[in-house]
């Protein structure tokens, strides 16, 4: 059975971000996490790759 709840280590393997970039979207607000005792961050996994998967990429790529 999959974990529901990642810790900030399980996370960054899971999305294949780096610690630091995570920190940022966290910091921004950008990513759903939670910081129960305010110092460690946990995630939710359903709420993770929900967030991954938000914005499709475009078809074409970039011009």
């Amino acid at each position: 059975m999959e974990k529901k709840i990642m810790t900030l280590a399980e996370a960054t393997s899971y999305t294949g971000y780096s610690r630091r970039h995570m920190l940022k979207l966290i910091s921004e607000g950008t990513i759903p996490a939670s910081r129960p005792n305010g110092k460690s961050v946990f995630f939710e996994r359903e709420k993770l790759e929900a967030w991954l998967l938000s914005t499709p990429a475009k078809k074409g790529g970039s011009k």
